[in-house]
């Protein structure tokens, strides 16, 4: 789902991870201001997923990496993480980010 889907196109960050929160959702996200965020609330969730690789995949790439990282960090995505990933390498940090 996408944010412009549930009218959130124009959401802070804050928010878009407090609804993310409250539905019980993973952010997938391009900016690097939501892992600030994660560690500035201290929160458990929702876990984000940051793509370090913005324009350089398309579309079908960029879906194709989210698949990877779903499947791959499943376990730690379900109990609270702040990943990081681009087409090498992924990373993972347990909720609540110190």
């Amino acid at each position: 789902m996408h944010v412009a889907e549930i009218g959130m196109e124009q959401a802070e960050d804050i928010q878009i991870l407090e609804r993310a929160r409250n539905d019980e959702r993973v952010c997938v996200t391009l900016d690097h201001d939501f892992h600030t965020h994660l560690a500035a609330a201290g929160h458990r969730r929702p876990s984000v997923v940051l793509l370090r690789v913005q324009g350089l995949l398309g579309a079908q790439g960029q879906a194709d990496l989210i698949q990877s990282v779903c499947l791959q960090c499943e376990n730690a995505l379900s109990e609270g993480a702040a990943v990081s990933a681009d087409r090498e390498n992924i990373l993972v940090r347990r909720l609540p980010l110190r």
